[in-house]
């Protein structure tokens, strides 16, 4: 071995170590997850339910910021607003990434160039629900009754372009029938329509819509999951029943994201820290009192989520023309 070559291995043996100190001293001071959502709601609550475990695997704390507004849109803004410090990052629901660009003039970012996938957290599907004292008793009978003559059957949502108007209008769309849309400003309004009698049906969280069946006021005719739902196992999926495409699926979703030019190594530590955390019974049941469901995965399978589920809404949203 020449002189030179020594000394080239010398380098690099020295150089090996202050790298994975380097990366091992990650993180340095408080991490910052913005929040698009009020506290106190499903998706901070969910949020503090893995944050809290994620500063004591990383040995700092976690400061959870809710900047709430534009359906969780000002939440991202604000993680891109302080990117590049490698210590902020947001969580989101799946609007934000999949359907804010259809619905809004601009959401001031481009997921696919500013937006770092880093893990899903958790996914809720969506129940069909209608009135205890309806005459629908099951799937079949509620296609049967929409398809007889167009928008016959009412549904409710919390506005256009929200989760449950989109999942309406897929669920119409691949069933093959027309339904007519009120929106309303809150579930709790849904809610008390459906019971009444006012609307015929709506599509809601589980953990919404179970009190109501529970208190003998509400039926569910089925969820739009692909498997049944454990906090609601006795409700039907919908794939595959009166007509209903056997792929049918339609999920709210929660995801971990960072800003783009996040260091590799930082996204593949949090991945498998968040990772960990989602795996642990306790914190699984957390999510399920709540109505959500863990489902940890690589930054690939959450891109790839992202630009399946962009796809699938956008087609919704240029059918039945919604605005925000």
């Amino acid at each position: 071995m020449t002189r030179r070559s020594a000394l080239a291995c010398a380098v690099a043996l020295t150089a090996l170590p202050t790298a994975a100190a380097a990366e091992d001293a990650w993180p340095t001071a408080p991490l910052h997850v913005y929040v698009g959502f009020p506290a106190g709601s499903s998706p901070d609550t969910l949020t503090r339910i893995v944050t809290e475990p994620l500063a004591q695997r990383l040995g700092q704390p976690v400061v959870v910021e809710n900047k709430p507004g534009a359906g969780g849109v000002i939440g991202v803004q604000q993680m891109l607003a302080n990117a590049g410090d490698g210590l902020s990052f947001a969580t989101t629901i799946n609007g934000p990434l999949t359907t804010a660009a259809r619905l809004m003039k601009s959401t001031g970012y481009d997921v696919a160039t500013d937006i770092a996938p880093v893990t899903l957290i958790a996914t809720s599907p969506l129940v069909l629900a209608v009135s205890a004292s309806s005459d629908f008793t099951d799937l079949e009978s509620f296609i049967a009754a929409a398809g007889t003559e167009p928008e016959f059957l009412s549904y409710g949502s919390v506005g256009q372009g929200s989760g449950a108007h989109l999942t309406a209008e897929l669920f119409a769309d691949a069933a093959g029938v027309s339904l007519l849309h009120i929106p309303f400003t809150s579930y709790a309004e849904v809610t008390t329509s459906i019971v009444g009698g006012e609307i015929d049906a709506g599509f809601m969280a589980p953990s919404a819509a179970l009190p109501q069946v529970e208190a003998g006021r509400m039926r569910m005719l089925g969820i739009t999951s692909a498997e049944p739902f454990p906090q609601a196992p006795d409700v039907p999926v919908l794939a595959g029943r009166a007509g209903l495409p056997a792929d049918f699926r339609a999920e709210l979703w929660n995801a971990f994201i960072a800003p783009a030019g996040t260091d590799p190594a930082i996204i593949a530590r949090l991945n498998t820290e968040i990772g960990a955390i989602l795996a642990d019974p306790e914190v699984q049941q957390k999510l399920l009192a709540i109505g959500w469901q863990a489902a940890p995965g690589t930054p690939g399978e959450l891109a790839d989520r992202i630009a399946a589920d962009t796809a699938m809404w956008g087609a919704v949203i240029d059918r039945v023309a919604a605005k925000p």
